[in-house]
């Protein structure tokens, strides 16, 4: 029996019972913990045979602590917390969930431009302490929109704005000009979606930094500014100065730099709590793209331990 280490703390936690169906297979499921602390997965890693994996780091180390280790699963897309090259000079395939939680995403980066446009949770947290004055709002439909970054959650934004009315634009150095006016945007250069849009929604991956202070200062007054990627897109510091001088209206984010220890942020600072929207990374946490992520993982994974090839390879 195949040994699975599982540290993902929502894999098989969805409608789909992965843990029978890996058992079916063959195999035992151990789960370790999230943070991927050697100290502690040291003793897992020595019996372990494949891995499905959260967004803990993978490094060498904790390669040469499994010997015999065949495949890393990464539960979700990106693959910047593992060790790829290590990974390939020991002949471990790696592999992703490509689209698993596209979805969830973009309704979560809607849901965003919503709250941030008509001021949701301010309003709540007003009306509980008894203040029922009004915050007057924007409509969604009436706005200029910039996407940046347009895979399948920028275009599975767009897909759900269209019902809206707004004009949408898409800024992808990746993505060919008639691609994006397929999926229901207009091609621009990032700078001109920075000076056109009322709304911008952040979908790029990480590694740059892509909103500062001097790409603020071309923004139009008031804009709203979502980002569901990647903390490192954006200077912090430059966004509270912007909210504080108008120049920004809202931000809205599913992620800040350091997140469980972001307590500091200075995008959490009392005086920006009316125009400061975050939540704890639930973008990907819906019980649709629970399952799929769990799915594409563990079928790449059973795969790979029956001496098949994985559908999802991101490296040999």
């Amino acid at each position: 029996m195949s040994v699975i280490l599982v540290t993902s703390r929502s894999f098989s936690d969805g409608d789909l019972d992965l843990v029978a169906r890996a058992t079916a297979a063959g195999h035992r499921i151990m789960r370790g913990p999230a943070h991927h602390d050697l100290t502690e997965l040291r003793g897992m890693l020595h019996g372990t045979d494949a891995w499905i994996a959260g967004t803990g780091p993978i490094t060498d180390e904790h390669l040469a602590a499994a010997p015999k280790l065949k495949i890393i699963a990464r539960y979700g897309v990106g693959t910047e917390a593992v060790d790829l090259a290590a990974a390939a000079a020991r002949g471990i395939p790696v592999t992703n969930t490509p689209g698993a939680n596209a979805d969830a995403v973009a309704d979560h980066a809607v849901g965003l431009m919503l709250a941030g446009l008509r001021f949701i949770p301010d309003g709540d947290r007003r009306v509980r302490q008894g203040d029922w004055a009004v915050r007057r709002g924007r409509e969604l439909g009436a706005a200029t929109v910039g996407v940046v970054g347009f895979g399948r959650i920028g275009q599975g934004v767009a897909k759900r704005l269209s019902g809206f009315g707004c004009r949408i634009l898409a800024a992808d150095p990746f993505l060919p000009d008639d691609a994006v006016r397929a999926a229901g945007a207009e091609p621009v250069d990032l700078d001109a979606l920075f000076r056109a849009a009322d709304v911008i929604t952040l979908h790029a991956p990480g590694g740059q930094r892509l909103v500062d202070g001097d790409r603020i200062s071309g923004i139009r007054p008031g804009t709203v500014l979502v980002n569901t990627a990647r903390p490192d897109l954006v200077d912090e510091d430059a966004l509270a100065d912007a909210l504080r001088d108008g120049i920004l209206s809202a931000y809205a984010a599913d992620t800040l730099a350091g997140d469980t220890a972001a307590s500091a942020s200075p995008l959490l600072a009392d005086d920006l709590a009316d125009r400061v929207i975050v939540t704890p990374h639930l973008g990907a946490q819906t019980t649709q793209a629970v399952d799929n992520m769990g799915r594409m993982s563990l079928d790449d994974v059973i795969a790979v331990l029956r001496g098949d090839a994985p559908a999802h390879l991101v490296t040999r």
